[in-house]
């Protein structure tokens, strides 16, 4: 029992000192830790693959992940490297719809996974909780969305 309170307060400090739910007070965040776990994740390591089933999301805690997405000509090209503190996979635990992009470590990364069933889990038990983060989620896409239109934008002239 003492390795599992030492890891759920691990867990509890990583999102305490993270953006993503920094609108919710600690004793919340304590709640919502239950429902993510920790995972280390060496370098190069395909976290996701365009087209995959999404299941669930990573907030990067330590490390940078790479963003890719195949072109027309079947490459892959590179739309980002996300460093810390950001979160990938959001939209599929969101909409439960295939990945959008590949996702691989650029280095040794720790990361706070959050599955769908997981987040399903927290609204029946903790329906509150759930509203907050799930509204953490949309609002962190919702700046994602913004910052891509002001590239869009400036990459159209």
């Amino acid at each position: 029992m003492l390795q599992q309170s030492s890891l759920l307060d691990e867990i509890r400090d990583m999102l305490l000192n993270s953006s993503l739910l920094s609108n919710l007070p600690p004793t919340e965040i304590l709640s919502a830790a239950l429902y993510f776990s920790l995972n280390h994740v060496e370098k190069d390591e395909e976290l996701f693959k365009e087209g995959d089933m999404g299941t669930f999301m990573c907030l990067i805690i330590e490390g940078s992940v790479s963003v890719q997405k195949t072109n027309q000509d079947g490459e892959s090209v590179e739309l980002a490297k996300l460093p810390k503190d950001r979160t990938i996979g959001e939209m599929a635990v969101l909409d439960g719809e295939r990945r959008s992009a590949t996702c691989i470590t650029s280095s040794p990364c720790t990361l706070l996974i959050l599955s769908k069933d997981s987040l399903d889990k927290m609204i029946i038990e903790s329906p509150k909780i759930a509203a907050k983060v799930i509204r953490a989620i949309a609002i962190s896409l919702s700046k994602r969305l913004r910052m891509a239109d002001g590239k869009l934008v400036d990459f159209l002239g």
